[in-house]
């Protein structure tokens, strides 16, 4: 908690702490060695509590220090109000450390079997009573008919209807086999993939490109559409044309051979994931550390490295 005092900002905690320290020891000097302060530091704490309170809580003189009675009541007040801040941090640490229960998360066909399975299998590791349910659905009304209590989403505009939180931007890469780039040819510019064999998701006909900061689009089509992008990775796999995926999808194939990222400098960044959930009012425990370890495993954004081979 911070308050004003005057000009100037204080925690209000630390003040406190400082002036239940001199009176405990009755001396600045030995209260600012116990807290790592200086004796200045320490003077100035117990001096805005005293504003604060708009009383006097000691007696000063040149060989110790003691309680005036208003000091020895205010003294009780703020040994409380540390006992039962000290309680609350244990609570809730407690609670981190024995989290019990399910979380129902929904996330996008695909990704829960790449980045997302890695981070559950971690945190359940950690907090071995937790039960996960996890859903692979693109459907956005889950949390409603699922009764999911988080769901991953790759969008550029989250409802606004819904609270969320950004996790990550995640970049997509064109790719294809090598075997399809010996006998098609390797494009050379984003509208050259109008000759190419392109696999699109249902519904979806323009893959976006950048060219020095000026972004544009290019009509695709191909022999095979899908709701499922693992469908198309692997039809891409057997040499049958090209796709867009997102890298988390598309860097373990390449480093194994098995696709090739091609027009890596005209790629962007397409997509940021966001935990979306109903209500701010009430998160439970398991809800509210699972997106803080969410967002702690997936800080580091994923992208191609331009102009350079993965």
């Amino acid at each position: 908690m911070i308050v004003s005092f005057g000009d100037t900002k204080l925690d209000r905690l630390t003040a406190i702490k400082s002036f239940i320290e001199v009176a405990s020891l009755q001396s600045f000097t030995k209260a600012a060695a116990q807290l790592d302060l200086t004796r200045l530091q320490v003077s100035r704490h117990v001096q805005e509590v005293e504003a604060w309170l708009a009383q006097r809580l000691l007696h000063r003189t040149t060989r110790k220090v003691s309680l005036t009675p208003q000091g020895q009541e205010a003294l009780a007040y703020c040994q409380r109000i540390l006992n039962e801040v000290s309680a609350l941090e244990h609570s809730f640490q407690s609670q981190a450390e024995h989290l019990s229960g399910t979380i129902r998360i929904a996330a996008p066909i695909g990704f829960s079997g790449n980045l997302l399975l890695s981070a559950v299998e971690k945190f359940t590791k950690i907090h071995p009573k937790l039960c996960i349910d996890l859903i692979a659905s693109d459907n956005i009304n889950a949390l409603v008919e699922d009764r999911v209590d988080i769901a991953l989403r790759f969008t550029n505009n989250p409802d606004e209807s819904l609270i969320a939180r950004r996790l990550m931007k995640l970049d997509s890469v064109l790719c294809a086999s090598p075997a399809y780039l010996i006998e098609n040819g390797q494009p050379n510019h984003p509208h050259e993939l109008v000759n190419h064999n392109c696999f699109v998701h249902l519904n979806q006909h323009q893959w976006s490109f950048v060219d020095r900061e000026r972004e544009f689009t290019v009509s695709v089509s191909g022999n095979i559409k899908a709701n499922a992008l693992e469908i198309l990775i692997k039809s891409a796999v057997h040499g049958n044309g090209i796709v867009k995926a997102p890298c988390d999808f598309a860097l373990p194939l390449i480093a194994k051979g098995k696709l090739t990222a091609i027009l890596t400098d005209y790629t962007k960044w397409q997509f940021r994931m966001w935990a979306v959930y109903l209500s701010r009012s009430y998160q439970s425990p398991n809800v509210r550390y699972f997106i803080d370890f969410l967002a702690q495993e997936f800080s580091e954004d994923m992208c191609l490295v331009r102009g350079e081979e993965v």
